[in-house]
């Protein structure tokens, strides 16, 4: 019973097994089915849709051929005008060219014929002008030479006039406008006319402190002369040493040494060394001081330091008496005022005029003139150029290339040339005076000179029968002319030049 059952268990297990096995197969089956369908269905969907943007983007693309096909018709109708326009140009500048070559042409012609006229009318003008010299028996150069004179001995007197009319009409307007300007700029600068002279000697309490300053066989004097460079003379004045040296730098460091040496009282070699140091140091910073007085008293403030040193060294320089430095100064006030009324530039004018004579402070050590020295300092030291070309003319050795170097050479006069500004020696003096004269009478129709008020004029008398009244007038120029190229002087000089007629005739 049991195994039966058992059979019987197996056999509906196996069944139902199989029936569900069946049953799921159909099942399956079934949804295989159904999800194949779907499939079909997606790709049918998806086909129309793909299908529907083709449709359309051939659709777009048939518009854009459609409008890049009217773009380019109207393109080439543009292109057509323009090819049209410019044809027509072309032909109207073809014959607007075939005119100009005609017109061109023409002048040409009416040039050459210009030419051949002209050549006739100056052989017309030649054969006119030989028989007119054939009729006068005179050249066109001979008749001309002869009219002039004949209007300058009929009309001389009226030229004379004229001529001094003008001179004097336009003389006077220069004259006081240029009186204008240096009064002003005069009047603005109060300065002392004075001149600060430097002494060359050393007082000494007594005879004792000359021997002292000797030594024993002149071995003190000897050691001195070698450390400071100078020239010692102990017997020319009672009472003073007199210091000799053509530097003035060295003058005054010597001197300084010299007085520190009296006052101490130990005076020996290794004192006299020690002394001579200490001067220089003294007497440089007496000079850095100096200019660097000097650049802010003026207001010039881009000069080099070494520029401001060399310029301090003019402190000890004098010429004609008058004190270089200080001169430099009163010039650099002056032209600034002269630039300021001119409308130049004043820092320019300034700085050139301050700087003007600074070769004189090393024309002791460096061979040329101190204004080739000058120049070459500022160049060196980079100085700006246009107050290398305002000071360099001052004495007229290089032509003026600009308005401040006419200041400069003005303010210069003005400053040298006023009253107590500097001094002559008698015999430059007498000298100059002998020169003036000399070159006056060496002019052909001077009978005799005098040079006047210490030589500021010089009054000519001329042969009235060698000089006409003209004539006199060129022979002044040329005579102020040849001074101004040959004589060096302050200021300026008069020439005043006398033609008198006497006529004698006796009563009998």
């Amino acid at each position: 019973m049991t195994l039966t059952a058992i059979i019987i268990a197996a056999a509906a297990l196996i069944v139902g097994a199989g029936i569900g096995y069946y049953l799921r197969l159909i099942i399956s089956l079934g949804k295989k089915g159904s999800m194949e369908l779907e499939i079909k269905q997606i790709m049918i969907g998806a086909k129309e849709d793909a299908q529907k943007v083709v449709d359309e983007a051939k659709k777009k693309a048939e518009d854009r051929i459609r409008e890049l096909h009217e773009e380019e018709k109207k393109k080439s109708e543009e292109w057509k005008k323009t090819e049209d326009r410019l044809i027509k140009k072309e032909e109207h500048l073809d014959s607007r060219q075939s005119e100009i070559d005609r017109e061109v042409d023409s002048v040409k012609s009416k040039i050459e014929e210009i030419k051949k006229i002209k050549e006739r009318v100056d052989g017309m003008e030649a054969e006119k002008a030989k028989e007119l010299e054939k009729v006068a028996r005179l050249t066109q150069d001979d008749a001309r030479e002869q009219i002039i004179k004949l209007a300058e001995a009929n009309y001389e007197e009226d030229l004379v006039v004229r001529m001094q009319k003008l001179e004097t009409v336009n003389a006077e307007k220069l004259d006081r406008r240029a009186k204008e300007i240096m009064a002003t700029s005069i009047n603005r600068l109060a300065s002392s006319t004075a001149s600060e002279m430097m002494v060359t000697y050393v007082n000494i309490p007594n005879e004792e402190i000359k021997g002292k300053i000797i030594g024993k066989e002149g071995r003190n004097i000897r050691a001195f002369e070698k450390a400071s460079g100078v020239e010692l003379i102990v017997d020319e004045n009672p009472g003073s040493i007199t210091i000799s040296s053509f530097d003035p730098v060295r003058r005054q460091v010597a001197r300084l040494a010299l007085e520190n040496l009296v006052l101490d009282g130990r005076i020996q070699p290794a004192k006299i060394e020690e002394m001579v140091e200490k001067a220089h140091g003294e007497i440089n910073k007496i000079i850095k001081d100096k200019g660097e007085q000097a650049v802010y008293e003026c207001g010039i403030f881009n000069l080099d330091p070494r520029i401001v040193a060399i310029v301090g060294r003019l402190y000890f320089r004098t010429s004609y008496g008058q004190n270089v430095l200080q001169h430099s100064i009163e010039m650099a006030h002056i032209a600034g005022m002269l630039a300021q009324e001119l409308g130049a530039d004043v820092a320019i004018a300034k700085a050139g005029a301050l700087v003007h004579d600074i070769g004189k402070a090393l024309d002791h050590e460096v061979q040329g003139t101190h204004i080739d020295i000058g120049i070459r300092i500022l160049q060196k030291f980079g100085a700006d150029p246009r107050i290398v070309t305002s000071m360099k003319s001052h004495h007229d050795d290089c032509p003026h290339e600009s308005v401040e170097a006419v200041i400069v050479q003005t303010a210069d006069y003005i400053s040298g040339g006023r009253p107590g500004a500097r001094r002559d020696s008698v015999e430059n003096y007498i000298k100059r005076l002998q020169e003036l004269e000399a070159l006056t009478n060496s002019f052909p129709g001077v009978e005799k000179s005098y040079a006047l008020s210490a030589g500021r004029e010089i009054r000519i008398f001329v042969t009235p029968e060698k000089v006409s009244d003209l004539g006199a007038k060129e022979l002044a120029h040329d005579i102020a002319k040849k001074i101004e190229q040959e004589l060096t002087y302050p200021g300026e000089i008069k020439v005043t030049l006398i033609r008198e007629n006497r006529i004698t005739e006796y009563a009998r």
